[in-house]
């Protein structure tokens, strides 16, 4: 069975714990542990290692999914995490101070994995310009859209394994 790997990330209270447990085929692990910093005033317990779940596509495949922890103090876990994967998800909320310097903040710290992979971004809360639903529906976000998303990217990453092989193991197209 073919596998892998697609790393969640984006500051405290983006949504990487919710998003890995909604996409996930089995319950969770997650390492939540009760927040002793200013996590505390947006919520009570925070990742401190990791959230993982995992993706069971029709063909066989398992896509392993990984949420690393938001604060930067944690940050030689993002290390850690991103070896081996395909592909970033960074997740940013809208409501926060300033979503942008969260998106440059992260778009540098995951600078080289982003430029070897390829990166998506996700707003995992729009504030009130409206509501989850109404804008989900409005953009045609699915969690089958999702998943066929999931689909393109290792397909695509399976592809670029295959070229990589020498011609007389894998004959070119050309």
């Amino acid at each position: 069975m073919a596998t892998y790997k697609i790393i969640f990330t984006g500051p405290v209270g983006s949504g990487k714990t919710t998003a890995v447990a909604s996409l996930s085929d089995i319950p969770p692990v997650k390492t939540d542990c009760m927040a002793t910093d200013m996590t505390r005033q947006r919520k009570a317990e925070t990742t401190v290692a990791m959230d993982y779940g995992r993706v069971n596509l029709s063909d066989g495949v398992a896509v392993h999914l990984y949420g690393t922890p938001g604060q930067e103090r944690f940050d030689f876990m993002w290390e850690i995490l991103v070896g081996g994967g395909i592909g970033l998800v960074l997740l940013i909320d809208n409501t926060r101070d300033d979503p942008f310097q969260d998106l440059r903040f992260f778009v540098n710290a995951f600078g080289k994995f982003i430029a070897e992979t390829g990166m998506v971004i996700g707003i995992a809360s729009f504030g009130e310009s409206a509501p989850a639903p109404a804008l989900y529906a409005h953009f045609g976000i699915t969690s089958e859209r999702v998943c066929e998303a999931v689909r393109t990217l290792v397909h695509r990453h399976t592809h670029r394994q295959a070229q990589a092989l020498p011609e007389h193991i894998v004959p070119s197209d050309n």
